[in-house]
C-alpha cells in the first residue's frame, strides 16, 4: 500500500508542480531531470507501473494473509485443507506476478507513445513466480505431514 500510495502521491506532485514549484529559481522538472537523469514522462510511467506491480502485490499478501491465520488458528500447517490452500495460493501468487507484469508492460508501451523521449524499462517480477513456486512445494511437504499424520 506505501508503494501505491507513494506512486498516486509522485505523479499528482509531478503533474501539479513541474513547471509551477520554484526552488531559488529553479524548476521541480528540472530537479528531477539532473538528479535522476530520466524525464518527467519516464518518471510518471515508472509511478504507473509501480502501482500497477505493487497493486498484484497487495492482492497476493491479502491472500497470503488468510492463509497464515487459517494456520495459526489450526496450530499446524500439516492440515490437509491448509495445504490444498497453500497449493492455491502458490497458484494464484504465479498468476497474479505474470498478469501484473503482463498488464505493466501493455501500460508502459502505450505511455512511451505519449510520452516523448521516454527510458526503456525492465519489468521484472520473477520474484513472486518463484515466491509461488515454493508454496507449491511446501504445501507438498505439508500434505506429506497431513498424510502421516492420520497414518499415527
Amino acid at each position: 500500500m506505501i508503494g501505491i500510495i507513494g506512486s498516486v502521491v509522485g505523479i499528482a506532485f509531478l503533474a501539479a508542480g513541474v513547471d509551477a514549484i520554484h526552488i531559488e529559481g529553479v524548476t521541480l522538472k528540472s530537479i528531477v531531470q539532473t538528479n535522476s537523469g530520466t524525464s518527467i514522462g519516464t518518471a510518471n510511467i515508472y509511478m504507473v507501473v509501480a502501482i500497477i506491480l505493487c497493486s498484484g502485490e497487495a492482492v497476493i499478501a491479502k491472500f497470503a494473509e488468510h492463509y497464515f491465520k487459517g494456520e495459526l488458528l489450526d496450530g499446524t500447517p500439516f492440515n490437509m485443507e491448509r495445504a490444498k490452500e497453500l497449493t492455491r495460493l502458490g497458484i494464484i501468487t504465479i498468476g497474479v506476478s505474470i498478469v501484473t507484469e503482463m498488464v505493466a508492460a501493455i501500460v508502459y508501451e502505450i505511455m512511451s507513445f505519449i510520452f516523448v523521449n521516454t527510458d526503456s524499462l525492465e519489468i521484472g517480477n520473477w520474484g513472486s513466480v518463484g515466491i509461488g513456486i515454493t508454496f507449491i512445494i511446501v504445501s507438498l511437504i505439508c500434505r506429506y505431514g497431513a498424510e502421516r499424520g492420520r497414518e499415527q
